[in-house]
């Protein structure tokens, strides 16, 4: 019985990521992946029980080194929260409309009306990412800073506030590129409106 190990899993993670990367999602086989690590396609089903689930285990493992230490600076205590959500969110929503992360949102739309690698993604990525920001605007609200209101309702529409301005049209093909200046005006009209929704007298945007 061969005994799984955390560095052989990133191993493959880092592998795979290289694979889909050059032949896209389509084009990437577990075939190829097992080839670049030096084992067998045995060995990968070992790890992920699909190329699905392989794929989307490697979108989560980027969008977390990037996510990880923004979750943990909006739960540090802030004065300025509307300051704070607006440097955070640039940073978001610069990650999101980066070249992988639209080509793999690309992939995952494509593939969801087949598999279930939409749901797959949604429920051990975007769905926890909501999660954690409902957890943080509830806080807010608990302070005062926001109304009192469904957190989680709030904070899914904070990111399609977010979303609609940059990630929407980049996925879309209406824009190629969108600009860190683009982005900061786009987070901060989404920012104004989502605080004229929820904002109290102690948060008023700069």
């Amino acid at each position: 019985m061969r005994v799984k190990t955390e560095a052989k899993r990133e191993a493959i993670l880092a592998a795979a990521s290289d694979v889909f990367r050059e032949l896209g999602y389509e084009g990437a086989s577990m075939t190829e992946i097992a080839r670049r690590i030096g084992g067998s396609k045995g060995t990968l089903y070992g790890y992920f029980s699909s190329k699905e689930e392989l794929f989307v285990a490697v979108v989560h493992e980027e969008a977390d080194k990037q996510f990880e230490p923004i979750f943990i600076a909006l739960n540090k205590e802030t004065d300025d929260l509307p300051k704070t959500l607006q440097s955070l969110g640039e940073k978001i929503i610069e990650y999101l409309c980066s070249v992988n992360a639209i080509q793999s949102r690309r992939a995952i739309l494509a593939e969801s009306g087949r598999t279930d690698i939409g749901k797959r993604f949604h429920e051990t990525g975007p769905k926890q990412g909501m999660q954690k920001l409902a957890t943080v605007l509830e806080k807010q609200m608990v302070l005062g800073r926001l109304k009192k209101a469904d957190p989680l309702l709030a904070a899914l529409q904070l990111a399609a506030l977010l979303d609609c301005e940059t990630v929407a049209p980049l996925l879309l093909g209406i824009e190629k590129t969108i600009s860190k200046s683009q982005i900061k005006l786009a987070v901060s009209r989404a920012l104004n409106t989502f605080f004229a929704a929820y904002g109290t007298d102690k948060t008023t945007p700069k």
